[in-house]
């Protein structure tokens, strides 16, 4: 698998929109983030906000690039027609997916690693002026808080499993437009769904199966009793439409023509 590595690291390095949605992962996450702790305010009877949450809210939508960029990654061969090359050099299609997945893996962790930081960084710096203070019951943000650093590692890989699944749906569309599209719809469509519906079974399995809102439960750090999914359950729901998509995109991969 190291000549698939090699090549793939190649070609997505070389490519000018990869340092560019990279850059727009973290611009975009911790600009948002900024903005959402600089309009939450918590008075001084106190408030049920949960500040890790509020300060990485920008994940949701940093992870829009994400799912660009792994778009992108395959798409792009079958836009110019390099996937035949691609193929004709290293005909293993499972392991040519796989190359694809562990490079993005690697970029998709550094991004988001210095976008969450950053996210957090402005959430220590920020919240504390609007009354998000010990005085008020909130402990200002640190990473060595057991909930706030599984909150931060978590959005990486929270990251990480968007830039999969939307690799994997890629693979099996093969289109660009069509694939993010798809993408969106999963995360941000089925993430409402949950809301337009008057039953609480119904909004609670919506909610469950939903990738965005299973997976973005790993941010909170307060009343975790009235999650419908544990934080760790959450990303687990994620990790499985991950693999799904891998699986399926694999599948498709193997079967077609180029």
């Amino acid at each position: 698998m190291r000549r698939e590595l090699r090549a793939e690291w190649t070609k997505l390095r070389t490519v000018a929109d990869t340092g560019r949605l990279l850059l727009a992962v973290i611009a975009l996450t911790v600009a948002s983030s900024a903005a959402a702790a600089a309009t939450v305010s918590c008075p001084a009877a106190g408030c049920d906000h949960d500040p890790a949450k509020i300060s990485l809210i920008g994940v949701q939508v940093g992870q829009a690039a994400v799912a660009v960029l792994a778009v992108l990654a395959i798409t792009g061969e079958y836009g110019t027609g390099m996937i035949r090359t691609t193929l004709a050099a290293m005909p293993r299609r499972g392991t040519v997916l796989a190359a694809k997945a562990t490079v993005l893996t690697g970029l998709t962790l550094a991004a988001g690693a210095v976008a969450v930081l950053g996210s957090v960084l402005a959430g220590w710096l920020i919240l504390p002026g609007n009354g998000f203070t010990p005085a008020h019951g909130h402990p200002f943000l640190s990473l060595s808080d057991g909930p706030t650093l599984r909150a931060a590692v978590g959005s990486v890989l929270y990251l990480v499993l968007i830039a999969l699944l939307s690799l994997g749906v890629a693979a099996a569309v093969r289109d660009s437009a069509t694939a993010i599209g798809v993408v969106f719809v999963l995360l941000y469509v089925f993430s409402i769904l949950p809301f337009m519906i008057s039953d609480p079974d119904w909004q609670r399995l919506l909610w469950q199966i939903s990738p965005m809102n299973a997976g973005l439960a790993v941010q909170a750090t307060t009343n975790l009793s009235s999650l419908p999914l544990s934080p760790w359950a959450g990303l687990g729901v994620l990790a499985a439409w991950a693999a799904a998509a891998l699986l399926g995109g694999g599948s498709l991969l193997r079967v077609r023509d180029a």
